[in-house]
């Protein structure tokens, strides 16, 4: 069920890699051990919840993430447009790893013939000392990139905006995880992991 195997890291840290593939596809993964016995009733479908709650937030209400039965959208606040549009979400358990997994359907930021690419994986995990909660996207395919071959000027660009963006979201996003189910905020700063092959964004 889940193929990328993370490296062991420090509990109280959060890890994480960002890159374009060989194909300029995005894979995106940030982790972070909680420390056993503080997790509480933490589950895959738990942290979703937690983080389109965040995404409101964070973004001030400018993005208002929408579900129906067609699946999940993050619109545009007042407005009916989605910047990216998800399928209804999976969910699936199998030994101590539960998995809630939101597949990319469309959106503003999506290349529009690469709709059907990409997804949102939301995980928690039983490790040794304690719960691992990640977040990965894989198989992302941005509209800024333009292409399987985008240029150089396109490459930075994702890297300063949308890159930087999701990167600052989701480890912030996992930092109140943490702080949530053990009370206390992460000291440590976060670290660099390699869990696939690419070029960094």
């Amino acid at each position: 069920m889940y193929r990328d195997k993370l490296p062991e890291t420090d509990k109280d840290r959060i890890a994480f890699q960002q890159i374009l593939e060989a194909d300029h596809s995005v894979f995106s993964i940030q982790t972070v051990v909680i420390p056993f016995g503080k997790s509480g009733v933490l589950t895959s479908t738990g942290l979703l919840r937690m983080y389109l709650d965040y995404i409101k937030r964070f973004t001030f209400g400018l993005i208002q993430p929408e579900e129906n039965p067609d699946g999940i959208e993050f619109r545009l606040a007042g407005t009916s447009l989605a910047i990216i549009r998800f399928s209804p979400r999976v969910f699936a358990e199998n030994d101590d790893i539960q998995k809630t997994t939101l597949c990319i359907s469309g959106g503003l930021l999506v290349q529009p013939e690469e709709c059907d690419r990409g997804q949102l994986d939301f995980l928690v995990e039983a490790v040794a000392s304690g719960t691992r909660a990640t977040l990965k996207l894989s198989d992302f395919c941005p509209l800024i990139l333009g292409s399987s071959q985008p240029s150089l000027w396109r490459k930075w660009l994702y890297r300063l905006t949308q890159a930087y963006l999701h990167k600052i979201v989701t480890i912030r996003f996992l930092a109140m995880v943490y702080r949530k189910m053990t009370g206390k905020r992460l000291t440590k700063d976060v670290v660099r992991i390699a869990v696939r092959q690419g070029k960094d964004t």
